[in-house]
């Protein structure tokens, strides 16, 4: 067996981590500080991912280029086992294969197979590995309790204990009342010493009763207005949803970024809100865009629907809901609102209007998006890497609207840390030279009773 040093880590990857972002595999090896281990059940598992046309069959086809441009070192052949061992100029790793594994192949827990099998290789690394601390990583819980009952050290990836930072998005501050008229297109800074990029909108108070709200844009103050939604078919209805919506019709941001919670009116202010702006002729079309979790997560169910619309019709209800909303508002009772040949009407009417399409990310690569509102739903379902590829995509001409919630997270390769709608939030709280960008916090249901009963029962149990 190899001697190491008790300082020398060996980390033995589960396949989630490969799967979640290629990038995991030079964080992890620190320059070569650190020692990767990939078992060959993991091996398996990326072939059967590599032929998906989503976001897991490019980490999976990467990391296939990745081994095919290193180059080995030897390999190792020992009693019951061996040892492929490759290098390149940052990372040094080895695939270990067992001759027999104890763990049977059961198709209909193929995942808990596969996981023990993995956990039966981390075993041989540890004592392959003699001296050094063995370490199995892994984004599965259930993988780690595995590893735990064969007695090998575990962690999930470092980002899990990272701190999402508190923000500001909203701030009160207390003025003299002789103030109040002067405020609009001031200088934040003259109102404000300790403003902060973050503090995107304000309430400004006095203790005789007076109160203004606003957004800051060029570190301008532009005060909330009666004539602001004057001309929207829908009109917000609490302060937050004010600010966010007049964000958008303003027309000054380029990148908006908004962490809702279910009920709080996203969606349907952001689809309003770009309406607005294509009746005015800034932008010529709505693109609504929205992850699969299937396709991220197990890729399995969603493959065998035929064709794109059939298959992510399920992803898109949002956006009819929406539309089904607007047109009800917008139809008179002389044209019978219930009726549902009339609404339908009316929604292919809006949809004809406001060149609504949907987008899957995997129909982005290649794309080039202009004139367009791109409203990126439920995004905390989406990563890094997804993020990056829509918002590649937008030319100069496009505003992106990326809306979600940290307390919805339906995707196994991400949590609140590591999100795309997390690090475009810990953006905000900097100047960037390339756009202007606004982030607020909507935390008010205000989808019905039902929003209203489940977010007092359900959410703010102390």
């Amino acid at each position: 067996m190899l001697q190491f040093l008790m300082k020398d880590k060996i980390y033995v990857l589960d396949t989630n981590i490969i799967l979640q972002n290629l990038q995991n595999l030079y964080k992890i090896s620190q320059n070569k500080t650190n020692h990767i281990v990939v078992p060959e059940t993991v091996l398996l598992e990326l072939e059967d991912k590599k032929k998906l046309s989503n976001e897991l069959g490019y980490y999976a086809r990467e990391f296939a280029r990745l081994l095919a441009l290193m180059k080995i070192k030897e390999i190792d052949y020992k009693l019951g086992f061996k040892v492929v061992k490759l290098f390149n100029e940052e990372i040094n790793l080895d695939i270990i294969s067992k001759d027999k594994y104890d763990t049977q192949i059961e198709q209909i827990h193929l995942s808990e197979s596969n996981d023990k099998r993995i956990i039966e290789t981390a075993s041989v690394a540890r004592d392959y590995y003699k001296g050094a601390q063995t370490i199995f990583l892994s984004l599965d819980v259930y993988a780690r309790t595995f590893a735990l009952f064969e007695g090998i050290k575990t962690e999930t990836l470092h980002d899990d204990k990272s701190t999402v930072p508190k923000f500001d998005f909203l701030k009160k501050i207390e003025l003299d009342s002789s103030i109040f008229n002067s405020l609009d297109q001031k200088s934040i800074k003259d109102i404000d010493i300790n403003y902060e990029k973050e503090n995107f909108s304000y309430i400004f108070q006095s203790q005789d009763g007076n109160t203004e709200q606003a957004i800051i844009y060029n570190d301008k103050i532009d005060t909330l207005k009666e004539t602001d939604f004057k001309a929207l078919s829908i009109k917000p209805v609490n302060l937050k949803q004010k600010l966010f919506t007049k964000a958008i019709v303003s027309n000054m941001y380029e990148l908006l970024v908004i962490d809702a919670k279910a009920g709080s009116g996203k969606t349907l202010m952001s689809v309003v809100s770009a309406m607005r702006l294509i009746d005015l002729g800034f932008y010529d079309k709505i693109i609504y865009v929205r992850n699969s979790i299937e396709s991220l997560d197990k890729g399995e169910d969603i493959g065998y629907l035929s064709g794109n619309d059939e298959k992510f019709r399920i992803y898109n209800m949002a956006i009819q809901d929406t539309l089904e909303f607007i047109a009800k508002k917008q139809l008179k009772k002389s044209e019978s609102k219930d009726n549902p040949e009339s609404i339908e009407t009316k929604i292919s009417d809006l949809q004809s209007k406001y060149c609504i399409e949907t987008l899957w990310p995997g129909e982005a690569r290649g794309r080039t998006i202009s004139g367009a509102i791109v409203i990126m739903d439920e995004w905390q379902n989406s990563s890094e890497k997804t993020t990056q590829l829509i918002l590649s995509r937008l030319d100069e001409s496009c505003m992106g609207i990326v809306i979600g919630s940290n307390r919805q997270i339906d995707n196994l390769y991400l949590n609140k840390y590591n999100n795309g709608l997390t690090t475009l939030l810990k953006q905000t709280n900097e100047t960037h030279p390339e756009l202007k960008m606004f982030a607020i916090e909507l935390d008010k249901a205000v989808r019905g009773k039902f929003a209203q009963f489940t977010e007092r029962i359900f959410e703010n149990k102390k």
